[in-house]
């Protein structure tokens, strides 16, 4: 209580203040979530909240509870107690994530620190506290500045400025990109701004707008017409039209873009520009961007049994 009351005062503090804690430190956080005024409370793998459970009535401020389905620390039987005593309550947010282990938020405990979990729970825990306290920023601007920088006036300088002192990109079907600002601006400078084919365009499908990130549906649009390392490395023009279905999943921190994951369907890359022969494949061409746009395309077309279970037409 005077530790909030302190910060309170602080002029770095806009009135409003959370805790977040780990452990011991997870109980804690759900005791002065219980016991003290403050504003939303985040418990990681809290030991010994089933036995505190007598306060939960005390709480009125938003509480997000993170538990591991492996920790014998928190075992499964405290993780139902607690489940069962905030059913229903719309403040509180209780999440466990499968086979991790206690502390897998905990990054320098590499026999139990689990990358993905952390992820999630990390924006889980962002989420939580930019809902209450603020700050709010403008993600899909900011996103939208990056692509600017990227594809419109192709300045690597202003792309790098938009990102965070670490950056990383990952192209996932091909694995370019990079990690930190030294490879980044190498990739960018080298062999990403500068082998954007001419006539590249996106066609914006759909976009989702979290609390640290934004996941952006699209059809990416080109001509193969020059050598292309980051998507296509090694295999030049083939003066080919390529059309495909592309997802970027973009986080942020603070205001700053902190890493890229973008997908793509490579095998439809390959067909479109003459390098794959679908024959006799579960795969296409441009088929697979024109389906997303248009709906009323035909379903299951590469499915040979699909005629099988067609509604028997009785006469």
């Amino acid at each position: 209580g005077a530790t909030l009351k302190a910060l309170r005062t602080r002029n770095e503090c806009t009135g409003k203040a959370g805790c977040v804690g780990f452990c011991l430190g997870g109980k804690l956080a759900y005791l002065t979530a219980a016991r003290q005024d403050v504003d939303v409370a985040v418990s990681f793998y809290g030991v010994g909240i089933e036995s505190y459970l007598a306060e939960a009535g005390n709480i009125s401020c938003p509480l997000q509870m993170h538990f591991a389905a492996l920790d014998q620390h928190v075992p499964e039987a405290a993780v139902a107690a607690i489940s069962g005593q905030f059913d229903g309550q719309d403040n509180v947010e209780i999440y466990t994530y499968p086979n991790v282990d206690h502390a897998f938020y905990n990054h320098r405990r590499t026999s139990v620190y689990d990358r993905p979990a952390s992820m999630m729970a990390h924006s889980r825990t962002i989420a939580a506290l930019h809902k209450v306290m603020g700050p709010h920023f403008n993600l899909e601007a900011l996103w939208d500045e990056h692509l600017k920088y990227e594809f419109a006036t192709r300045d690597t300088a202003d792309t790098l400025a938009t990102m965070v002192s670490e950056p990383y990109v990952n192209h996932v079907p091909v694995m370019t990109g990079g990690t930190g600002v030294a490879e980044l601006e190498r990739f960018y400078a080298n062999h990403f701004i500068p082998q954007m084919p001419k006539d590249t365009h996106l066609v914006p499908i759909s976009r989702t707008v979290g609390a640290d990130r934004v996941v952006d549906e699209m059809i990416f649009c080109f001509t193969h017409d020059e050598e292309i390392d980051w998507m296509l490395p090694g295999i030049p023009p083939t003066g080919k039209k390529v059309e495909i279905p592309l997802i970027a999943v973009v986080n942020f921190r603070g205001g700053k873009l902190y890493h890229e994951h973008i997908y793509w369907d490579q095998a439809s890359v390959l067909v479109q520009i003459g390098k794959l022969d679908p024959t006799g494949l579960p795969i296409t061409g441009v088929e697979t961007a024109n389906k997303v746009k248009d709906k009323s395309l035909p379903s299951n077309t590469l499915m040979a049994r699909w005629a099988e279970s067609a509604p028997k037409v009785e006469t």
